[in-house]
């Protein structure tokens, strides 16, 4: 880290702040400019915060050098990280981007659920996705079927060889959830939920972490580094569109730059959801395909077979024909990518 003195600051001042490095195993450097002294400290920052040296006198600025989001970080790991299933799917590590599609919430309608299912599989998907505990804005919306929605995303998935996500609120629902499902997925509304990102840290089941609502870049990685922390490699990072000033046309700001951005920072996989990253049917395959033109590991789309009945997120769902429409231009896009930097790669090597 840099630190930078303030102009007036005593020699007093510089030397308690450099004894208080060297102290905490800091190796440091000291030099003189014509207006501000700077102090370059290099050491292990778990011991010693930006903060902490913050709050001494004469000191009037930290600037970190390497990121905090230490883990997540591809200084600590420089290539990407593979998440592989028992089944063979894989995601990241330029492996063929994968297909998250079901409905926003499980119904009490197992023939729809089933029909969703089939056509996730019928078009080349791998995960069948859909909302067992919604955490809404409004405690009189629909709130979930709980373990029931479970056990029918489960048996759906199961009948069609699909894989799992769904939603986890509360960190004394992970064994009961983990007997249904193949991913943990935390929303937005939880991503700085610090007690649940340390419960899943410490499971063994992938985790799908969603981008907040007011999230930056950094601070979504520190949420992804909370997990990491506590022992669970397998995370997955899911760019789902930010709050904005302009809500009159799109529910959210898709935050396409996001995803090259954390590529370039971070050895995680991560994910693209239009459907909430937009709010609107006919802006998710535009959305989904520029998120795969600029490298994300896969796709999460809602799919509803009555959408115009929907519980939850019915203008933001795919009905099934719409689904099956759209699937055979994303599948076409995402084989042509996944071809071309496979081709590149093996060029370059």
């Amino acid at each position: 880290m840099i630190i930078i003195m303030e102009p007036k600051a005593t020699d007093i001042q510089i030397k308690k702040v450099m004894d208080f490095l060297s102290a905490n195993g800091f190796e440091t450097r000291f030099n003189r400019g014509e207006v501000y002294a700077v102090i370059d400290a290099i050491g292990d920052k778990t011991t010693v915060t930006p903060n902490r040296i913050s709050a001494f006198d004469g000191v009037r600025e930290v600037k970190i050098i390497r990121e905090p989001f230490r883990l997540a970080s591809r200084d600590r790991k420089p290539d990407d990280t593979v998440i592989e299933f028992s089944n063979g799917v894989k995601i990241g590590g330029g492996n063929k981007p994968v297909v998250m599609a079901g409905p926003c919430s499980v119904e009490d309608n197992y023939d729809g659920l089933l029909s969703v299912a089939v056509a996730a599989k019928e078009c080349g998907c791998e995960f069948l996705r859909g909302g067992a505990f919604k955490p809404r804005t409004s405690p009189y919306d629909f709130q979930g079927y709980g373990e029931k929605a479970l056990k029918s995303l489960r048996k759906a998935a199961d009948e069609t060889g699909l894989l799992t996500v769904s939603e986890i609120m509360d960190a004394s629902d992970i064994d009961m959830m983990c007997d249904y499902v193949d991913v943990l997925q935390i929303g937005a509304r939880n991503v700085q939920n610090f007690k649940l990102l340390h419960a899943v840290g410490k499971c063994n089941k992938p985790v799908i972490l969603k981008r907040g609502l007011a999230s930056t870049i950094r601070e979504f990685l520190l949420a992804a580094e909370h997990i990491l922390y506590n022992g669970n490699s397998k995370v997955i990072l899911c760019e789902r569109g930010i709050r904005s000033f302009d809500s009159a046309f799109t529910r959210n700001v898709m935050d396409i730059a996001s995803i090259p951005v954390i590529k370039k920072y971070s050895h995680l996989p991560i994910i693209l959801d239009p459907s909430h990253g937009t709010g609107e049917r006919y802006l998710i395959e535009p959305m989904a395909k520029a998120g795969l033109v600029v490298g994300a590991d896969g796709v999460m789309i809602e799919v509803h077979h009555d959408p115009e009945n929907a519980l939850s997120d019915g203008k933001q769902s795919l009905p099934i024909p719409m689904f099956k429409d759209v699937m055979k231009r994303v599948n076409r896009l995402s084989g042509r990518l996944h071809y071309e930097r496979n081709c590149l790669s093996a060029n370059v090597d």
